[in-house]
C-alpha cells in the first residue's frame, strides 16, 4: 500500500502567464501558495484479482488500462506503470470538490504519478513530478492549460514560479518568517461560490485572444515582483489593490472569466469590508479570495452568506485554510 497526497493552491497574481502561447514570447510569472487542503491517492497491488479497480467519484473495474474511462488514470498508468499485466487498486479522495479553481486536477496528477513511481521503487523529485504532471496534462491529454498548478502542487509553499521561453521553470521560494505568514493568512478569506466550470473550456477561449493582449499579459507577469515587495512589507492594503487590479486585467482577457453573479458577489464584498480580491483559477466559477482586516472577516462572511442566498447560491460557503509548506508527499509506503 502506498498513500500520497498533493496540496491545493491559491494563486495571487500572474495567473494566465503560464500559458505556452505567452511564455514562449516573454517569461511568465506566478506567485502562489499551497494550502492545507489535499488530494490523496491510495495505491495497492491487486494480488488476488485480475482487474484494475479505480475509485474516485465513480468506480471502474477493468481488465486492461486501455479500458479505463478516466483520462488521467488511464494516461498515467499507461505512461508510468511498467507492469500493466499486474493489476492495481487505486483510490482518490479530495478535501474539496473539483473545479473550484484551486488546481485540484493537477494535484491529482502529481499525487498519482508520485504513487506510481514509489510503487516501482523511485522517490521522484519535486522537479520530476512537476515536469511529468505538466507533460501528462499538456502533451499527452492535450489540455489547453498552463504549468503553474503542477509546479505549485509538486513543490509546495509560497513561491514565485517563472516559466521561460525554453520551457525551463524556475521556482523561487518567498522567504517569510512564521509570524509574517500567519499575519498574511489572517487577512485572507476564501469562499466557494457553489458554481463550477471546466477550466479547459475557459482557457481555450482565452488563448485564442492572447496574441492581441500581449501587453496585458506582460503587466500581469511583471506585477509578481511588486506583489512580493509589498508582501514582505506587510502592506496588505496595497496587496489588496494589486489583487483588484489583477482581477480587472484578467476580466479584460475574456468574457468567460466572470459572470453577472460573480460580479455582484465581488462588488458586494467590496462594500462590506473587503479591500480587494479575485476569482481563483481560470474563472467563471469556483472560489473567490478576499483580503480584509482580520476583525472584519466574520462580518464579511455573514453578509456574503446572506447575500448569496438571495442570488440562489445555497452552496456558497467559506473554506477555512492555512498556508502549508507541503507539496506532493509520500505519507505511507510498505510496497
Amino acid at each position: 500500500m502506498i498513500i500520497t497526497r498533493a496540496s491545493l493552491r491559491i494563486s495571487f497574481v500572474g495567473g494566465g502567464t503560464d500559458l505556452p502561447k505567452f511564455y514562449h514570447q516573454y517569461p511568465g510569472r506566478v506567485i502562489s501558495t499551497t494550502i492545507d487542503k489535499y488530494v490523496y491517492i491510495a495505491l495497492n497491488k491487486n494480488v488476488f484479482n485480475k482487474d484494475f479497480i479505480l475509485k474516485y467519484s465513480l468506480t471502474e473495474i477493468v481488465r486492461s488500462p486501455n479500458e479505463i474511462k478516466n483520462t488521467r488514470f488511464r494516461a498515467a498508468i499507461q505512461e508510468y506503470y511498467k507492469n500493466s499485466d499486474k493489476p492495481l487498486e487505486i483510490s482518490s479522495i479530495a478535501d474539496l470538490p473539483s473545479k473550484t479553481g484551486l488546481g485540484s486536477s493537477s494535484s491529482f496528477s502529481c499525487a498519482l504519478i508520485k504513487a506510481i513511481y514509489a510503487l516501482q521503487g523511485e522517490n521522484a523529485s519535486k522537479e520530476k513530478i512537476a515536469k511529468e504532471a505538466s507533460r501528462l496534462e499538456i502533451e499527452i491529454l492535450k489540455e489547453p492549460i498552463g504549468k503553474q498548478d503542477q509546479y505549485a502542487a509538486a513543490y509546495g509553499g509560497l513561491n514565485i514560479i517563472q516559466f521561460n521561453p525554453d520551457e525551463s521553470v524556475n521556482v523561487e521560494p518567498v522567504l517569510m518568517d512564521f509570524k509574517q505568514l500567519n499575519n498574511f493568512n489572517s487577512h485572507l478569506s476564501l469562499f466557494y461560490t457553489g458554481m463550477t466550470r471546466n477550466a479547459s473550456d475557459v482557457l481555450a477561449k482565452q488563448q485564442q485572444k492572447l496574441p492581441n493582449q500581449l501587453e496585458t499579459y506582460k503587466k500581469m507577469s511583471d506585477s509578481v515582483y511588486d506583489f512580493k515587495k509589498y508582501l514582505l512589507k506587510s502592506d496588505y492594503k496595497k496587496i489588496a489593490e494589486m489583487l483588484h487590479e489583477s482581477w480587472l486585467r484578467k476580466k479584460s482577457l475574456s468574457e468567460n472569466i466572470s459572470n453577472s453573479q460573480i460580479d455582484k458577489i465581488y462588488q458586494f464584498a467590496l462594500k462590506n469590508g473587503a479591500w480587494g480580491g479575485k476569482i481563483l483559477g481560470a474563472g467563471n466559477g469556483g472560489c473567490l479570495l478576499f483580503i480584509s482586516e482580520p476583525n472584519k472577516k466574520n462580518e464579511l462572511k455573514k453578509n456574503l452568506e446572506n447575500f448569496t442566498k438571495s442570488l440562489g447560491l445555497y452552496e456558497f460557503e467559506e473554506i477555512p485554510f492555512r498556508f502549508t509548506q507541503s507539496g506532493t508527499d509520500i505519507l505511507f509506503n510498505n510496497s
